[in-house]
């Protein structure tokens, strides 16, 4: 039995947006390791750090996720099917184009931050502080990525 003022149903349901989260998360890590080796072209070395700099980060990221859903009592994620069968995000489809990766990478940092602010409602209703606060972390982070990703192109 878990008693940690969070009732079951609200545990279950926080542990399912955060296997969503889980999910977006462990897919753009995937897409964006994938650009970090595939990049090419004049922007190649700041790419390529830049992509590792936040693939890097990512790996660390589904651990947390992760362990926040054990915490709240549910199964965390963690198969290639499960993950497909949650996330919008698209696997790397052989993209070759510098700022194609770019334009793909920045809109799926917005789809995890959107996803992830629609978690919000529920958590604070909750009153999951915990919760609330690894979301916090991830949406300023994705949000910095953005900016960085939206930085490098031209209007």
């Amino acid at each position: 039995m878990i008693n940690i003022g969070i009732n079951q149903a609200n545990r279950e349901e926080i542990a399912a947006g955060l296997n969503q989260l889980l999910a977006d998360s462990y897919s753009l890590y995937l897409k964006t390791h994938s650009f970090h080796w595939n990049v090419t072209g004049p922007m190649f070395t700041s790419l390529h750090l830049l992509f590792e700099q936040q693939y890097t980060e990512l790996a660390l990221a589904v651990d947390l996720i992760a362990e926040r859903v054990r915490a709240l009592g549910a199964r965390a994620l963690g198969s290639y099917s499960a993950y497909a069968a949650l996330t919008e995000i698209k696997e790397d489809q052989g993209v070759t184009k510098a700022e194609t990766m770019i334009r793909e990478l920045l809109n799926d940092q917005e789809l995890v931050i959107r996803n992830a602010r629609a978690l919000y409602p529920l958590v604070n209703q909750a009153n999951d502080e915990a919760t609330a606060d690894l979301l916090t972390q991830r949406i300023q982070l994705h949000e910095k990525n953005a900016w960085m990703l939206r930085s490098l192109l031209t209007e």
